[in-house]
């Protein structure tokens, strides 16, 4: 059964094969197993299953143009490459690994596999004849090269009456590729916290205080570092948001709720992400029926809230600490300040407005650490998130490592990790 295929973004693509039949019902189980599947298809596709068919199984319309004058600036093919975490060609032709083995751009299928910079992988169907010879074999080694993971093809009967290798593998059998790409090792073994959402400070029983937050980039977070082999806990104030399956949940609504929660989890983690927006001040007294309009103005006391992250920083044995920075202005040197007062091992900062960080699907950020300034460029929260978690594993790989050969044991902010599990050298933890 799939577990890390929620809410991730898949462009299959599908070429002149008869083995085409089988999309259809591989658009079926990834969206069962919770993807977002949209579909692209060559000239030749159409001939063996329509367009039609493929926009009623995946629910949007089908892609057939280089150049799409309903897409941003009369390029689809960008709009696909950055939306796209997986570009899956099922079936694949044997022309197709050739165009594509050689770097053509001629068609939309290709020129997205070449833009994007997401995980390419292919099902090869063919002949079997067509399999075996010596061309296609050698554009395969090619692709091999570039990272392009292969599945297939399956042994088995053939539609020309033929028998041997070429058979497109099941639906079934991709769908379970597919969800063993987005899992990696690089927080194998850890305990993970995280915090997401805002938190609603009452004034009276109707109303409160609170923020922007929605909640979708600890969401994503925490999905990512379970899909990273972490044990995750989360921790959310109200949100709009299903319920993540695979890691414990903890719902809450105030600051102080929050802070509790997460002193009672914190002590058992490894890693500490606080990613909610917590609201800084309560009012200090909370009335026991609605407020009614009385007077032009009205005038509240407020108190401040239990400071999280600076409580969690000051105990012996604390976890890696990654706190978040939302500004309007002067976001970096914000982020820094916070990060030196409240002694976080990295700070994630982020430009609230334009369409990023809060409420918003996609995010740029900056992770800031000591000896360490990388800024992931805008996209999804998903992507950056699983940009984030490698680069975030890596340092504490390397952190922890460095405390092993000094000698430093659990009591500073640097544990030891099993030096086997390391993350993989790309940024967002699949072959690109």
């Amino acid at each position: 059964m799939a577990q890390f295929l929620a809410n991730k973004h898949i462009l299959l693509g599908v070429t002149g094969s008869i083995a085409a039949y089988k999309s259809a019902d591989l658009v079926r189980r990834l969206r069962e197993a919770g993807a977002v599947v949209r579909v692209a298809m060559t000239e030749n596709a159409k001939r063996f299953i329509t367009p039609l068919t493929m926009q009623a199984v995946s629910g949007h319309p089908v892609h057939d143009e280089l150049f799409d004058l309903q897409a941003e600036a009369a390029m689809g093919h960008i709009e696909l490459a950055r939306w796209a975490d997986l570009v899956l060609i099922a079936p694949a032709t044997a022309d197709f690994m050739t165009r594509l083995a050689q770097g053509n751009a001629d068609d939309l299928l290709t020129a997205v596999c070449l833009a994007t910079s997401a995980c390419v992988a292919i099902a090869p169907a063919m002949n079997q004849g067509m399999w075996k010879d010596t061309l296609t074999q050698q554009n395969l080694q090619a692709l091999q090269k570039k990272n392009v993971s292969i599945w297939g093809p399956a042994e088995g009967s053939q539609a020309c009456g033929e028998v041997g290798y070429g058979r497109m593998v099941e639906p079934n059998d991709i769908v379970s590729e597919v969800d063993a790409l987005f899992a990696n090792g690089a927080l194998a073994g850890l305990n993970v916290l995280v915090t997401a959402g805002p938190t609603h400070e009452a004034l009276d029983p109707v109303r409160y205080i609170s923020n922007h937050s929605s909640g979708k980039m600890g969401f994503a977070l925490a999905q990512a570092a379970r899909e990273a082999g972490a044990s995750v806990t989360l921790i959310s104030g109200p949100v709009n948001l299903p319920q993540p399956s695979g890691m414990q949940y903890v719902g809450v609504t105030s600051a102080q709720e929050m802070f509790d929660a997460v002193m009672n989890q914190v002590t058992n983690c490894d890693l500490f992400f606080a990613v909610a927006a917590v609201a800084d001040y309560r009012p200090v007294t909370v009335a026991m029926q609605k407020m009614h309009k009385t007077n032009e103005t009205m005038t509240l006391s407020l108190e401040r809230t239990p400071d999280i992250v600076a409580e969690v920083s000051k105990l012996t044995t604390k976890p890696y600490i990654v706190g978040f920075a939302a500004e309007t202005e002067n976001v970096l040197e914000q982020a820094r300040a916070k990060r030196k007062r409240k002694n976080m091992d990295m700070i994630v900062a982020n430009q609230v407005g334009a369409n990023l960080g809060m409420g918003a699907d996609d995010n740029e950020v900056t992770l800031l650490a000591d000896n360490l300034e990388i800024t992931i460029p805008r996209a999804a929260k998903t992507k950056v998130a699983r940009e984030m978690i490698v680069i975030i594993a890596n340092t504490f790989n390397n952190c922890t490592t460095d405390a092993s050969s000094r000698g430093l044991t659990a009591g500073s902010n640097e544990r030891a990790l099993d030096p086997a599990v390391k993350p993989r050298d790309d940024a967002s933890g699949m072959h690109a």
